[in-house]
């Protein structure tokens, strides 16, 4: 029998000669509430009862320390930890980037964040504020090593320049294939940063291995946001996110969020078939099962929506060949094509930016945008341009891959 997957939380309460340069300094946590142990205990808890760790200060991300937000925008204040006293600092709420008076409080920040593996989810983008303050402050960062969920393929188009956003950290393509372990260390590299930096690494992950690609299904699934409810909804991510900037409903206030899409006005079963004539290619790895579902909140409330769920159960899922962002592009170019005139892009402040749509921030520019609006662009145009973006990205991250 293999051996249990230990992740870097793990080790570190596991091992007293791992904490040991932790004796005498003050320590904080950034953490959410995926940051567990296998017993299930929240990480604050359980640094708490090491005798070497020093609990001055903790961090919470977009949604909370301990998960407190449902949807996006919506921001977590500071408060103190009513069991250990100490400050919790929101870097979701009047401040994104830890402040000066913030970073006085502790000399090492721990990190344990469950990521998904996409380039939009914010905690990317909270790693890098953070070393990039610990780098101006003169304090450590140690990363506790989690799985990526969604494996090592990569997948779409890389941001470019000028399109960083609060979901947009770096040049990276939408699907990267790195731990946040290993992206520290890229962007210490991308940016030139000078500062203590460790990884607690996890010992046994395979990344590549069955049934889970990336995620060891011994563990439990805790959601590391609230709409990432499962291992499926992590797998598909970096193609449904886009969702979030058109008018079709993602799933939100339904059970399967960021697995679906839809809206009243469309014939999914049209849109399954259009994508299958434009790409089928693009439609591998998966099952596309039609269905109808009502949104009790957000975009489409109480209204029957037609869509079409991404399956990627064991059963229906290939590792190799699925792709959810060009699945989903297919999507969006099947409505293109069926609705000329579908009102598809959707014109809101996204993630407090005000002047870009919110389709070209998830996507890092507006490539797949104004593909989709152009009637004449094929499926082999966007694979040129994301294909040679994925193989730049292959060979940039190449010196950061910490698991064999």
């Amino acid at each position: 029998m293999t051996a249990p997957v230990q992740f870097g939380l793990d080790r570190l309460v596991a091992d007293a000669s791992l904490r040991a340069p932790l004796a005498g300094r003050r320590v904080a946590l950034l953490a959410h509430p995926a940051s567990v142990t296998p017993g299930l205990g929240h990480a604050l808890d359980a640094l708490a009862t090491l005798p070497e760790v020093r609990l001055t200060a903790a961090f919470g991300p977009q949604h909370g320390l301990r998960g407190d937000k449902q949807d996006n925008m919506v921001e977590s204040p500071d408060y103190l930890d009513p069991r250990l006293g100490i400050p919790v600092f929101s870097l979701y709420g009047e401040v994104r980037r830890p402040t000066d008076a913030m970073m006085a409080h502790f000399d090492v920040l721990l990190v344990d964040l469950q990521d998904l593996g996409c380039r939009i989810y914010t905690f990317i983008t909270t790693l890098r504020y953070v070393l990039e303050a610990a780098a101006r402050h003169g304090k450590a960062v140690w990363v506790l090593d989690r799985p990526n969920p969604a494996g090592r393929p990569v997948e779409g188009t890389r941001l470019r320049e000028g399109w960083e956003s609060f979901v947009g950290a770096g040049s990276l393509p939408m699907r990267h294939g790195l731990t946040m372990g290993e992206l520290g260390h890229w962007f210490i590299a991308r940016l030139g940063l000078g500062l203590e930096y460790r990884v607690i690494a996890m010992q046994g992950w395979q990344p590549e291995a069955a049934p889970g690609h990336g995620w060891p299904p011994e563990r439990a699934w805790i959601n590391p946001s609230p709409n990432a409810a499962n291992l499926s909804m992590a797998r598909a991510y970096a193609g449904t996110v886009m969702l979030e900037g058109t008018t079709l409903s993602e799933g939100r206030g339904t059970t399967r969020p960021l697995e679906l899409f839809g809206a009243p006005d469309i014939d999914a079963r049209a849109v399954i078939a259009e994508m299958r004539r434009f790409a089928p290619e693009w439609l591998e790895g998966c099952v596309l099962r039609e269905c109808s579902f009502e949104p009790t909140f957000h975009k489409h409330a109480g209204k029957l929506c037609r869509g079409v769920q991404i399956h990627v159960e064991t059963a229906h899922y290939d590792h190799a060949a699925f792709r959810p962002w060009r699945l989903q592009a297919a999507a969006f170019k099947a409505i293109r094509a069926l609705w000329p005139d579908y009102p598809l892009w959707r014109d809101f402040a996204y993630e407090y930016e005000h002047d870009r749509l919110a389709i070209d921030l998830i996507n890092g520019s507006p490539l797949l945008r104004e593909w989709v609006d152009d009637p004449a662009a094929t499926a082999a145009a966007l694979d040129a341009i994301s294909a040679a973006d994925e193989a730049s990205w292959h060979a940039e991250r190449e010196p950061f891959l910490l698991y064999r």
